[in-house]
């Protein structure tokens, strides 16, 4: 497989050189160019012919990207990105994750494995600590980033996280209106238990790690006479918690925010421990056995 890093650092310094008006093109044409067959699979274009349409644009700014006009909060983080040497960070991290699917007989259905990290918008992204990521087309990985002392030791985890996304996704297929609670619960709880085995349990995601067990107890009880509810809009009320719900127009359900990850994450973990298989062989198994076999429900 042949890793291509985007230097979105260099992209950036371009994109926060142009006029306000050329921004817009930029990140589109340029930025956004080597990823339009991930957007096409989720149906949203480069640019729409309605003005003021659903876009990549749009999506991004959903996604939590930070706005192309929000320069100086733009070239700070920027700034930050260098500091860290990010993209180097980056790419060590999925050559290890290339390695490891190679030394475990797994695999990802793309000859080519596009990665970019772009800058985050730090309020939209204040319940997932600064970070997230997408990683739900084989061949594609993207994290949003606002760095902060919190997340830069993270980066390998959430990377790695998005990384599993594509190995999932390249054995089970991802139908968006009948994907199950179910379904979800165990999709995140793979991915972020393939970041333990890679980077250890110390450097997991807030949508796992801020849970005390009354609050995971409850989020328990809530999901699991509910496994089988179906859509999208509907089961995003049980991943993401009341708060991302009420904005986005979903049910709340009387749960914290990515309720659905935490429970997730301890569903795999005690299928993992009951039936003494490691993250490799339960990637392969379907929702119906993990969810079965994990002593939780």
């Amino acid at each position: 497989m042949k890793l291509i890093i985007q230097d979105t650092i260099e992209q950036y310094e371009q994109l926060f050189s142009l006029d306000g008006t050329q921004r817009a093109r930029y990140f589109r044409y340029t930025m956004m160019t080597p990823f339009e067959r991930m957007w096409n699979t989720i149906n949203v274009p480069l640019q729409t012919k309605q003005p003021g349409g659903y876009d990549v644009l749009m999506a991004s700014k959903m996604l939590g990207y930070l706005d192309l006009n929000a320069t100086e909060t733009g070239l700070s983080t920027l700034q930050q990105l260098k500091e860290i040497n990010a993209l180097r960070l980056a790419e060590d991290t999925l050559n290890k994750c290339i390695d490891h699917i190679k030394n475990n007989e797994l695999r990802i259905n793309a000859e080519e494995l596009i990665f970019g990290m772009y800058i985050a918008d730090p309020q939209k992204l204040e319940l997932q600590k600064g970070y997230t990521g997408f990683g739900g087309i084989p061949g594609f990985i993207q994290v949003i980033i606002h760095p902060n002392a919190y997340n830069i030791p993270k980066i390998p985890a959430v990377i790695a996280h998005e990384f599993h996304h594509n190995i999932r996704f390249s054995y089970f297929n991802w139908d968006h209106g009948n994907v199950t609670v179910g379904d979800y619960i165990i999709i995140e709880g793979l991915a972020e238990s393939y970041a333990k085995e890679l980077f250890g349990e110390e450097l997991l995601g807030p949508w796992v790690t801020s849970f005390d067990e009354e609050d995971l107890q409850y989020s328990t009880e809530i999901i699991k006479d509910s496994l089988n509810i179906k859509g999208f809009a509907e089961v995003s009320s049980y991943m993401f918690g009341d708060t991302i719900a009420v904005e986005q127009g979903y049910q709340p359900l009387g749960l914290s925010p990515f309720a659905g990850y935490a429970v997730g994450y301890k569903a795999v973990q005690s299928f993992m421990s009951i039936n003494n298989l490691g993250i490799s062989e339960a990637t392969l198994l379907g929702t119906d056995e993990i969810i079965r076999n994990c002593g939780l429900f």
